[in-house]
């Protein structure tokens, strides 16, 4: 896996954990949502600039963007599409 895969796959890891679609991760961190899947697909090679502000948005140290998947681990899941149901 090259970096930028790796960064990609701990950011969807990370932002699926906490929640949030690549739109509301996107405003927090002002980026553009198609900005953050291109992140999350390995097609763009970002600033860690960009890094250090998604990080803080999703509360979590920049070197988490680093770590290496374990062997076979599957793709983290996406949220379920949609609004979320009203209270």
């Amino acid at each position: 896996m090259n970096a930028r895969d790796m960064v990609g796959w701990n950011l969807r890891r990370l932002r699926v954990t906490k929640g949030l679609s690549q739109e509301a991760l996107g405003l927090l961190a002002g980026c553009e949502p198609s900005y953050i899947g291109r992140i999350e697909r390995g097609r763009e090679n970002t600033t860690i600039e960009t890094l250090e502000g998604l990080a803080a948005v999703l509360d979590a140290h920049i070197s988490a963007f680093f770590v290496t998947p374990e062997a076979g681990a599957e793709k983290p899941a996406s949220l379920r599409p949609g609004r979320k149901p009203k209270a």
